[in-house]
C-alpha cells in the first residue's frame, strides 16, 4: 500500500511543482487550489475540493468543522497554504486531518517561496498502514 501511495504523492508533489513554475509565488490560496485542482485533472488524477470533515464529541455532532482543501484518490490530503513559513500548527492542522478522517497520507506545501523544494511536508498515519490481522 505505502509504494502505490508513494507513487501517488510523487505524482501530486508533481503537479503542485508544476503550478508553482507556471505561476509563482504571491497568488492566494484559493487561486493555487484552483490551479493544483486543473493540473491533477489534467493528469488524470482523481480528486476532490473542499471535502468537508465531520467531527464528532461526545452527543455533538459537527458535520463540517474542517474543509480539507483537497483529497486525491480519497487517500491523500493535499493542504496548501501560502505562508512566510510553515509552522507548527499547519502541520498539526494536516495530522488533525490525517487522525479524524483517517487518511492514511498528507502533503503540506507551502507556495509562497521561490523555489517549492523545502516548502513540502508529507505525513503518513501509521496506523493506516499497518497490516490487517496481524498477530
Amino acid at each position: 500500500m505505502l509504494e502505490s501511495l508513494d507513487a501517488l504523492s510523487y505524482e501530486v508533489i508533481g503537479a503542485c511543482i508544476e503550478v508553482h513554475r507556471a505561476v509563482g509565488p504571491g497568488m492566494l490560496e484559493s487561486a493555487y487550489e484552483e490551479c493544483v485542482s486543473e493540473e491533477l485533472k489534467f493528469r488524470g488524477i482523481p480528486h476532490e475540493r473542499q471535502v468537508p470533515l465531520a467531527l464528532t464529541y461526545r452527543t455533538l455532532q459537527l458535520p463540517t468543522a474542517y474543509r480539507i482543501d483537497l483529497v486525491v484518490d480519497s487517500q491523500i490530503v493535499l493542504e496548501l497554504k501560502r505562508v512566510e513559513r510553515l509552522l507548527p500548527l499547519h502541520e498539526a492542522q494536516t495530522l488533525t486531518y490525517l487522525r479524524i478522517g483517517k487518511f492514511p497520507m498528507g502533503l503540506l506545501v507551502n507556495f509562497h517561496s521561490a523555489i517549492l523544494r523545502g516548502q513540502i511536508r508529507r505525513f503518513v498515519r501509521s496506523s493506516a498502514l499497518t497490516v490487517p490481522n496481524a498477530p
